[in-house]
């Protein structure tokens, strides 16, 4: 006998209820985020007499640890329900609009009971790729926080140091975060002259000398002097953003290592190596986003659907409509964008390919988005046959069907 388990997960407590064949409810309870919480649902089924190999779980996370507990307790069968859908079939139940947990819960194996070919099936990914998983999502994640502190460094700057914020290439280089520590006010900046800042300049190791001249004439430039007494208010604000993106610049620093280390030693690593201007963080970045299990993405449109590159389409009768995919794994979205744009330089296919399409698109934006779609049909191709890409092979199949045609 088969039996359905449906959870609603949560970060302190967990819903749990258990479905038969016919859709009668044999048991519901509720369970602590807790190793005693884990060993009572498991405790639960033994005591229904079933056996571990005979229950489809589902859950609509599988980032977690009952995901993790329930595997390593022999659940072959554990699905991962995407949220929007089991969102959509609140009314499956109640017309009402009404929603508690453990509804959800019943509802989650109610749908993996009569849906269940619709979804695909869980399998974990080998210890090494979670490791290059996590450290690439900690490199994003301080990307993210490094760009919003700089975003905030450079409002307080145009308030009451304008000449600070363009003087360098990079408002988060280590020798403008050195400047604006030892000459936080314009007051300070204005006494300088070129020797005192070239002094500077070389007691913290800048080597490009041809720029001196243009950066202490962006100093000089007449820009509006603030009042000291709105110096007085804003300068303790960008001192201590100066030391958070100091703090920012030098964990990201250290953890983009990390990701690059353990891809070293994937297996699958020599596909991505072979993809074009991936680079050393986009090819860690990508592995970790198709994982290990070929299963997980069994076409590329449910690849290119998940990283948000293909368009959703809506028929009715006559009318057709295609508009931008909003639902979808956005951080997967940003890294095969990143890596289509810089393919361009990289790639002749991809440069054709784009200018192609850009008459046709309303943004540049919208051509890179395009042209990562066609991409992750190619990854997809090698990631099934774990073969790398060879671009030579890829133009003279490209030049064939278009002469084909």
């Amino acid at each position: 006998m088969t039996v359905y388990i449906g959870i609603d997960w949560s970060e302190q407590k967990h819903d749990i209820c258990y479905v038969k064949e016919d859709g009668q409810v044999l048991r519901t309870l509720q369970i602590k985020h807790s190793m005693e919480g884990f060993h009572d649902l498991d405790k639960r089924r033994q005591e229904l007499g079933i056996e571990a190999r005979d229950c489809v779980v589902g859950l609509e996370t599988a980032h977690n640890q009952l995901a993790d507990y329930l595997w390593d307790c022999g659940y072959p069968d554990i699905y991962i329900l995407p949220p929007k859908a089991v969102k959509s079939a609140q009314g499956r139940f109640r017309q009402s609009g009404a929603k508690d947990d453990p509804w959800d819960a019943r509802l989650i194996a109610d749908m993996l009971r009569t849906d269940q070919k619709r979804y695909s099936l869980w399998r974990p990914d080998s210890l090494l790729t979670r490791q290059i998983r996590s450290s690439v999502r900690m490199v994003l994640h301080l990307t993210r926080e490094l760009v919003r502190t700089k975003n905030r460094l450079r409002a307080v700057l145009l308030r009451y140091y304008p000449a600070a914020t363009n003087l360098f290439s990079r408002l988060d280089s280590p020798i403008s975060l050195a400047f604006l520590r030892q000459y936080p006010t314009p007051q300070q900046a204005a006494s300088l002259n070129f020797e005192e800042f070239s002094q500077f300049l070389r007691s913290h190791h800048h080597t490009q000398r041809a720029g001196w001249v243009r950066s202490f004439n962006q100093l000089k430039e007449p820009y509006p002097l603030s009042d000291p007494q709105i110096g007085a208010i804003y300068m303790p604000q960008a001192m201590t953003l100066v030391e958070l993106l100091s703090v920012l610049v030098r964990h990201k620093e250290l953890w983009l290592k990390d990701p690059t280390r353990l891809y070293e030693n994937h297996p699958d690593r020599h596909i991505y190596a072979s993809l074009p201007a991936a680079g050393t963080l986009l090819e860690p970045a990508l592995l970790a986003k198709l994982g290990d299990d070929r299963q997980r993405f069994p076409s590329p449109k449910v690849l290119q659907a998940v990283a948000g590159t293909s368009p959703v389409t809506n028929r009715s009768g006559k009318r057709k409509t295609v508009y931008f995919r909003r639902s979808c794994d956005h951080e997967f979205r940003y890294i095969v964008q990143q890596w289509a744009k810089l393919s361009l330089d990289a790639s002749p296919w991809a440069e054709a390919y784009f200018r192609s399409v850009l008459p046709n698109c309303k943004t540049t934006n919208d051509a890179i988005r395009r042209l990562a779609n066609r991409w992750l049909e190619i990854l997809w191709r090698l990631w099934q046959d774990r073969k790398p890409y060879d671009q030579l092979l890829h133009l003279s199949m490209h030049t064939a069907r278009s002469s084909s045609r």
